[in-house]
């Protein structure tokens, strides 16, 4: 039964906000944080050999948690009319009629705005990159009527923080305001773990969608769509490897400390296999989750490199 927002109360309202922004569930926000600490630490290594400043670390990690909340927000917007004919999402605000379609709207634009006011604190040349942004947070909802692909959108849209970060760092050293090569290795990385992990996601929601007629990569994909999470995991897995081995390799600690690293992703992938593999919707959703550890390993790991090779240079 749809829910009156006549007689909801104050409490009630910050609740499904919350909901509506995704802050009650902060799995999603750190999916996007970490790779963009990852880029803002690596690319602050490979210019200064030392730490990425205070500032820096607060104006992406606020941009990061105020963009996943807009787009959330305008994703429920998006999904309104067919988040009610889903089991997963039969109960979001705007699906039973909490909040109105306005109130996503005014917290897409609210958010995106606020999220701005931190380019105040980035070179002017962050601002063209942060436009592009914007842009695919907000055409990413309406692509699952239109391609196979929204994952690949949704990873584009969060991944854009990497490039981003890139510039900040080169900008303020007085170099090319454009990520380098190795930048965009960075992000083709998140690329594709963005897009296996959010085909797990899809393949939770894979029987509604196909009655209602949303696409995704875990429809596209169909009896593949393991193999090719895999795929896409070890191509990630190869990616960061390579960057890490680029930025790191020449200290003597490093090469062990990779192998682990190597290792421990490894591992970590084959028990997602045997998590996946029956396409059971509630193990399908929990390795979707689980994902989240591989940002905060990764992210601990460029940490403790960066501090070791600091340490070892003072």
């Amino acid at each position: 039964m749809t829910k009156q927002t006549t007689h909801m109360t104050a409490k009630d309202k910050l609740i499904a906000w919350l909901q509506l922004t995704r802050f009650d569930k902060p799995v999603g926000t750190e999916l996007l944080l970490y790779p963009t600490l990852w880029a803002l630490f690596l690319a602050n290594f490979g210019v200064h050999g030392d730490f990425p400043s205070v500032k820096l670390i607060v104006v992406f990690t606020l941009g990061a948690v105020l963009m996943r909340a807009a787009g959330c927000a305008i994703n429920d917007f998006a999904d309104r009319k067919v988040d009610g004919k889903v089991k997963r999402t039969k109960d979001r605000p705007l699906a039973d009629g909490r909040l109105s379609a306005r109130t996503a709207v005014a917290t897409f634009i609210g958010l995106s705005l606020l999220s701005a006011c931190l380019l105040f604190f980035l070179p002017v040349s962050v601002f063209y990159w942060a436009i592009v942004a914007v842009l695919l947070a907000f055409i990413y909802p309406f692509m699952k009527r239109y391609t196979h692909l929204p994952q690949v959108v949704l990873a584009a849209a969060f991944g854009w923080a990497v490039p981003m970060a890139y510039v900040a760092v080169f900008a303020e050293a007085g170099q090319n305001p454009a990520p380098d090569v190795w930048g965009w290795v960075v992000f083709a990385a998140y690329m594709c773990w963005t897009v296996a992990y959010d085909t797990a996601y899809a393949m939770c929601d894979r029987d509604d969608d196909v009655k209602i007629g949303v696409k995704s990569t875990a429809i596209l994909f169909g009896k593949y769509d393991v193999a090719m999470i895999m795929l896409l995991n070890a191509i990630f897995v190869v990616l960061m490897m390579a960057v890490l081995w680029h930025y790191f390799a020449p200290l003597c600690f490093a090469s062990l400390l990779l192998w682990i690293l190597f290792a421990s992703l490894a591992a970590y992938y084959v028990c997602q296999y045997h998590q996946i593999k029956t396409r059971d919707r509630l193990q399908c959703f929990a390795a979707f989750k689980s994902s989240v550890w591989v940002g905060r390993v990764l992210f601990l790991c460029v940490v403790l490199l960066v501090f070791l090779a600091r340490f070892k240079t003072m």
